[in-house]
């Protein structure tokens, strides 16, 4: 039986889906799911993110971590965390290029939250010389100083989405019609929560049951030492329908291929800020990854490339920061304990309202 065999039994027997548990569907079924049958990276996957890109993406991450962390006068042991690793490219970036950095090794323990068996495997392999724990989520992770990264984690959490009804909501679901999997709107309904957003009749809104317990928790562990990175694209407050699936480096509709392509959501920074005891300004990943010396460093590699290697490298470049390409989609947060100096290249907001996308 099929993915979509199952969902549309599912719906036969139980009725339709929230596009939250579509998602989850779609990307954790132990047997179809997305992470749990494929490598989604690279060339041949996809997707492609910002550590695959380039080197310096984690090499500047690590260093800002390693900064952080001796500001905090160098806490030890510690847990160097990174949520959704991926190949584990930028986990080993990251120590790479903290290296020299007295203690920072000595101190780390390494921990990775991924529910994916299949990239555990490659994590494995990646990051075979530092040992690395695996955790299924944030909770688990150990009652340490936490420095962490999260780079395209939050935008795979599963969203529901709410059509505006005059003093009501109407959520978008998934069902069957026409023996093909469709979107309907259920019954018009009051979402509390939601209430907050002034929009006209019809406006689509999103929100993310998961996120909040999973920026709590985690902030809950950096209060008490630690930092944590949050890099996904997304805007400060939800900009209607934003659920998209890529396949192939293409995008396709989300309902047509269940489990096959990847399925993800933009990140309402808003809400993350709500849930977040001590969080930095939102910035854009250009104007951060320049802050923290991005182009003085490519100017370093560039000098031992040539050909088609430093025409590569000039690209990796411009598409990490150029605001036509990942440097404006893309923002960056920080998690930080109360009172604590924010991060290398972040600074606190003047207001809750102030300085959202510098």
């Amino acid at each position: 039986m099929t993915l979509r065999a199952q969902i549309k039994q599912r719906i036969a027997t139980t009725g339709p889906l929230t596009v939250a548990d579509y998602m989850a569907e779609c990307l954790l079924h132990p047997t179809f799911g997305y992470y749990a049958t494929r490598d989604p990276l690279g060339a041949s996957g996809d997707f492609t993110t910002a550590p695959e890109i380039s080197q310096m993406f984690g090499e500047l991450l690590g260093l800002c971590l390693a900064q952080t962390w001796m500001t905090q006068g160098s806490p030890a042991p510690f847990a160097l965390v990174e949520l959704g690793p991926g190949r584990g490219t930028c986990m080993a970036d990251m120590l790479r290029a903290t290296r020299g950095v007295p203690g920072f090794h000595a101190a780390a323990q390494i921990h990775l939250v991924e529910a994916s068996p299949t990239l555990r495997a490659v994590q494995a392999k990646t990051l075979a010389d530092y040992a690395p724990q695996w955790h299924d989520t944030v909770g688990t992770l150990p009652d340490l100083p936490t420095f962490a990264v999260a780079n395209e984690f939050l935008d795979a959490l599963p969203i529901r989405q709410h059509v505006r009804d005059v003093a009501s909501w109407r959520e978008r679901l998934v069902t069957v019609q026409d023996d093909a999997l469709a979107f309907a709107l259920g019954p018009a309904m009051p979402v509390p929560e939601l209430d907050t957003h002034s929009v006209a009749d019809g406006t689509l809104v999103e929100r993310c049951p998961g996120l909040p317990p999973v920026i709590s928790t985690l902030s809950a562990r950096v209060a008490r030492g630690g930092a944590a990175l949050l890099i996904d694209y997304g805007h400060w407050r939800s900009q209607g329908d934003t659920l998209q699936a890529l396949r192939a480096h293409q995008p396709e509709d989300p309902l047509a291929n269940p489990g096959q392509a990847d399925l993800t959501a933009h990140v309402d920074f808003e809400a993350v800020a709500q849930a977040a005891a001590n969080p930095s300004e939102l910035t854009r990943q250009g104007v951060f990854l320049e802050r923290l010396g991005i182009t003085a460093r490519a100017q370093a590699l560039a000098r031992s490339l040539t050909g088609a290697a430093l025409e590569s490298h000039v690209a990796a470049h411009r598409r990490l920061t150029h605001p036509a390409e990942m440097g404006d989609l893309f923002k960056v947060m920080a998690l930080m304990p109360p009172g604590a100096a924010m991060p290398p290249g972040l600074y606190a907001p003047e207001t809750a309202q102030d300085a959202k996308d510098r």
